[in-house]
């Protein structure tokens, strides 16, 4: 099932958050730049704010939060800001469905194109998105240590 975040599911939507980014981020950048205080206290104001606002999704199954999308327009173009599956999920459709809610929600509002930014090692991200018809921005393909890919939404691409 696929849900609106809402202000009771903000403690699992940060943990999910934090256990997701640590599997890529770990052995490449710092452990305080994902698990510091400061970090994911940064971390949770975000996501507090994303969840008033109506801006994160999340996947529940068997009563927990398995997994959580959020996204909003940015610079006149939608951004898929965060896409996270709790690993003990990976491989079970969680991704998938979230980023189908997400389309299918970019579609009703007649958007057209999608951009997202993937950390350059995560290998795993980087297939399920080239598998779900991203491709590398040719304007902009880096930022940082992240590639930027974009996303442009056809009558059959999920």
């Amino acid at each position: 099932m696929i849900r609106i975040a809402n202000a009771a599911d903000l403690d699992a939507v940060v943990a999910l958050h934090t256990e997701a980014r640590a599997t890529y981020y770990r052995g490449h950048v710092p452990d305080a730049e994902f698990l510091g205080p400061e970090e994911v206290a940064r971390s949770r104001a975000g996501w507090a704010a994303a969840v008033d606002r109506g801006a994160v999704l999340c996947a529940v199954r068997d009563g927990e939060i398995a997994g959580i999308a959020a996204y909003g327009e940015r610079d006149g173009l939608m951004h898929l800001t965060q896409l996270h599956v709790l690993p003990a999920r990976w491989r079970a459709g969680v991704g998938a469905e979230l980023h189908a809610a997400c389309t299918g929600a970019w579609r009703a509002a007649g958007v057209t194109e999608a951009r997202l930014e993937v950390f350059e090692k995560n290998e795993r991200a980087q297939a399920f998105y080239a598998a779900h018809g991203w491709t590398p921005d040719t304007e902009k393909p880096r930022d940082g240590a992240h590639l930027v890919l974009r996303l442009t939404l056809g009558p059959e691409t999920e």
